[in-house]
């Protein structure tokens, strides 16, 4: 099983930035990708970036230039920096990791929230 805790949500004005972090333990040697959505009031669960166990990066087009999403393996933890943020950034962040054990499973972070003000 792998446990997910994100940190580093806030409050920021617009054209800031901030960087959440996703911490996971548990059977993190078994972790094959981990990636971070939102959800805005009102709105489905969105992809944002993702990063394979080989540093393969992935992005929303909305997010592409602004976002830079990161992992450090030796800590056991994915970041996501946030810079230039907009009102529409506006939304509750999760973390997401896939692991195999036993089969193929995915695991969710209980989010944290990201309120961009204009």
């Amino acid at each position: 099983q792998v446990q997910l805790v994100e940190s580093g949500g806030g409050l920021v004005q617009a054209g800031g930035s901030l960087r959440l972090s996703c911490s996971a333990s548990g059977s993190i040697f078994s972790i094959n990708g981990m990636g971070w959505y939102r959800q805005a009031p009102g709105k489905q669960r969105e992809q944002v970036a993702t990063i394979t166990s080989n540093g393969i990066t992935n992005y929303a087009d909305s997010v592409k230039d602004r976002f830079t999403i990161s992992r450090d393996n030796a800590k056991n933890t994915v970041y996501l920096q946030m810079n230039s943020l907009k009102p529409e950034d506006t939304a509750v962040y999760y973390c997401k990791a896939n692991y195999f054990y036993i089969a193929s499973r995915t695991s969710w972070g209980q989010g944290t929230q990201v309120t961009v003000s204009s």
